[in-house]
């Protein structure tokens, strides 16, 4: 894929698995991957400063179209010179379309083929958002990367309703393309198909019929069991162009996302490192931590070996008095410690995949976790 300074690169696939080594060039920056994208949902990462974000390694983070929309407004962004400048991050940014907060944010939402209308979460204004409208929205906020507005549902569900919102998904892609005149900013189209293997093939047929320039898994991580998710994984990638990069919306833990980078997948956001971060939890190689157990009262050592940021050499102790004593500066470590946990799996991940041993670091990073291995 090649198109107006992006292009997308595999440099190398697994000889054991379907994990990709590649590279999306952006007129912002390189990409490597496979990599996580840091969730700035309404214009900030919670709780860090986008320079913290970018020193641990984060080379692209994810706004949305829905929130900013609402706050500040798309009008102030772009009078502020766009959201990059508001911001004040330089690298790369994906916006999500609004179709998952639609499904799980507004209130009384009715969709219709026009589009979607719905009471705002915040006051209770009535709007509206059409595919178009939501390429507008994102044109405005200058993202290097937009995502079409898909119709999300909750499952599980009716084998009908689903494969309604999927057709409806595909039409809206196609909408979504034709309203699109930004030429620095690409598409993602989004399959959808709930738990139906067939229907994520065959919805994922179509939209590579329609040539976008990349391909997200959309609808899961809504509360169904991990195996159903890796199943549907694995029905829709080989579907999908392999020279294109591939998203996973909103996933998640560290598990799920080696697991779905065995099977091809490319990219990922989640808000868990965060929102842990902000609960007193830490990511580390052994599972997670809870700091406000007792027993990291007297506990001297670091959250994690080899996670290094300003503050790594801080004791679990420390972290913990933080936030017995309620103390904000807690989030915020645990947070950026998070951050930049997730950053160095997706580094080390990519390493083992350039040197053929995938395999090998997913079963150790499985045995830390206390996790069956698949491969």
């Amino acid at each position: 894929m090649k198109q107006n300074g992006f292009e997308y690169t595999l440099l190398h696939q697994d000889r054991h698995t379907g994990a990709r080594l590649g590279r999306l060039t952006t007129p912002r920056g390189v990409i490597e991957l496979p990599t996580f994208m840091p969730v700035g949902t309404c214009g900030t990462v919670k709780g860090l400063t986008f320079d913290q974000v970018a020193k641990v390694g984060s080379q692209i983070c994810l706004g949305n179209t829905y929130h900013l929309a609402l706050r500040p407004g798309v009008e102030v962004v772009e009078a502020l010179g766009g959201l990059h400048r508001f911001i004040g991050w330089d690298k790369p940014i994906l916006t999500d379309s609004g179709g998952f907060q639609l499904f799980s944010l507004a209130k009384l939402t009715k969709i219709r083929e026009s589009g979607a209308t719905f009471q705002s979460h915040i006051d209770g204004r009535a709007l509206e958002l059409s595919p178009e409208r939501s390429v507008e929205i994102q044109e405005k906020l200058g993202s290097d990367i937009a995502m079409v507005l898909d119709h999300v549902i909750g499952l599980p569900a009716e084998r009908a309703a689903v494969q309604d919102a999927c057709e409806r998904s595909i039409r809206w892609a196609r909408r979504s393309q034709e309203a699109h005149t930004l030429t620095s900013q690409i598409q993602f189209a989004i399959v959808q198909g709930g738990l139906d293997a067939e229907l994520r093939r065959w919805c994922a047929r179509e939209l590579v019929e329609l040539d976008f320039p990349g391909y997200a898994v959309g609808g899961l991580s809504v509360g169904e069991e991990p195996e159903e998710m890796y199943r549907i994984i694995s029905a829709t990638t080989p579907e999908l162009p392999a020279d294109r990069p591939r998203y996973l919306m909103g996933v998640g833990r560290p598990q799920d996302l080696l697991e779905a980078v065995a099977r091809g997948i490319d990219m990922f956001d989640c808000v868990m490192p965060t929102r842990n971060g902000r609960n007193a939890n830490a990511f580390t190689d052994s599972g997670q931590l809870n700091l406000r157990n007792q027993c990291h009262q007297l506990d001297p050592e670091p959250v994690q070996e080899d996670v290094v940021t300003d503050w790594s050499h801080l004791s679990r102790s420390y972290l913990r008095h933080l936030f017995i004593a309620g103390e904000m500066l807690g989030p915020i470590l645990l947070s950026l410690h998070n951050i930049a946990y997730y950053q160095r799996l997706m580094r080390l991940a990519r390493e083992a995949i350039a040197n053929d041993c995938f395999v090998d670091f997913y079963r150790e990073r499985m045995a830390g976790w206390g996790e069956s291995s698949r491969f």
